[in-house]
């Protein structure tokens, strides 16, 4: 069992759908990062996703591509991320995800990676354009250490996609609920209970769903047939808006409790 396992049994166990908060690292800056992630917990978010910076992050949209520009401009690194996991450890148990493209895990080295990962006490990893047929090394040096390997689904994925993704993730399944890059929208796709229902029935591991939820509604909506929410982009949003705020950290934390209450409400 790992803390991400542990958090989706107790989460089942009480009843709840999850929270999943995405911030990219160093946006402003490291310390900034976490505090925002301490604060993120006190307020009742269960996992967080930490993006490593990238400087051509093809899978998001302008938000976070700008808040992967302004964390790497603070100095940011792959290195710096993980002492900043190193560092929350000493404060937090919170489940802490990498976010991250593969570019800066080969340059970083993936055996060091993988070691590295493990010694400062994150517990997941998600690598957005690594799929399973090309990580077979990259699964097993996780897998050893016990780190949680996590990949997507999205609305065209087929039954034997879904099967393959079972077998291969641990921890969660995250369902991207549309195609296209990451960003808030006014409306969600009507297709997230069926095809959440689908994974489903080829799988018993839990379902985050993320891409695009921007609003309690929206997290209320998505809540109805997700194990987990995950919101990304109307976070980093609310960051670049007020990085330069005294009370960046609250008040950003009463934004993320907004988006939480939905999912409490039968707590």
């Amino acid at each position: 069992m790992s803390r991400i396992s542990d958090k989706f049994s107790d989460l089942k166990q009480r009843g709840q759908t999850g929270f999943i908060a995405y911030l990219t690292a160093g946006d402003p800056d490291i310390e900034t990062t976490r505090r925002l992630i301490l604060e993120f917990e006190r307020r009742g978010v269960d996992v967080v996703e930490l993006g490593i910076p990238f400087s051509d992050p093809l899978a998001d949209g302008p938000v976070i591509q700008e808040a992967s520009q302004r964390a790497l401009k603070s100095g940011t690194s792959t290195g710096k991320v993980l002492d900043l996991v190193a560092a929350l450890r000493q404060d937090t148990e919170i489940p802490l995800v990498l976010f991250t493209y593969f570019n800066p895990v080969h340059n970083y080295g993936l055996e060091r990676f993988a070691h590295d990962m493990k010694a400062v006490g994150a517990d997941g990893v998600l690598v957005l354009d690594l799929p399973p047929e090309e990580g077979r090394d990259y699964k097993r040096l996780m897998d050893d250490r016990g780190i949680d390997t996590i990949f997507l689904l999205t609305p065209t994925s087929r039954d034997d996609r879904i099967r393959l993704i079972s077998d291969c993730t641990t921890g969660f399944i995250y369902y991207v609920s549309r195609t296209g890059v990451t960003g808030e929208r006014e409306s969600l796709e009507q297709s997230i209970g069926p095809m959440v229902q689908r994974i489903r029935n080829h799988s018993s591991k839990p379902v985050a769903v993320g891409f695009g939820v921007s609003s309690p509604a929206q997290s209320r909506e998505v809540g109805r047939h997700a194990d987990a929410v995950v919101v990304g982009s109307a976070i980093v949003r609310q960051i670049g808006a007020r990085a330069k705020e005294p009370d960046l950290v609250d008040r950003v934390g009463q934004f993320v409790e907004t988006l939480i209450e939905p999912l409490r409400g039968d707590a």
